[in-house]
């Protein structure tokens, strides 16, 4: 960061850890992944890896690696939210209001407006 401060990553379920701690990312299997899991995060100091609900490109952008992934956040948010269909599904219990909130903001962030369009 610009001031020279550690940047704080956000690994989902409540959990930060510095940046500068984080030496590896491992996504999870299928058997293991679910309920928002989605990758181990090995953090130095930290003997077992810290369980995430964000895949591993999003935990690299927050670090600061690829930052102009636009792409990358995009897929993330559409994974996000078929792991909470999936979840939600499951449990028998489907918030259809917000999935139809959250799929209506993923589609707008994916449109061009007029003024963007290259031909």
């Amino acid at each position: 960061m610009a001031d020279g401060a550690p940047r704080m990553v956000f690994l989902g379920f409540g959990k930060y850890v510095r940046a500068d701690k984080i030496y590896a990312l491992e996504p999870l299997g299928e058997g293991l992944r679910g309920h928002g899991a989605r990758t181990h995060v090995w953090v130095d100091g930290i003997a077992e890896p810290i369980v995430a609900s964000r895949t591993e490109r999003a935990i690299v952008a927050a670090m600061g690696g690829n930052p102009g992934s636009e792409n990358a956040r995009i897929v993330d948010e559409a994974l996000d939210l078929a792991q909470r269909v999936a979840d939600a599904a499951e449990q028998g219990k489907v918030d259809v209001v917000d999935l139809g909130r959250r799929a209506r903001r993923l589609l707008a962030s994916t449109t061009r407006t007029e003024s963007e369009q290259l031909f």
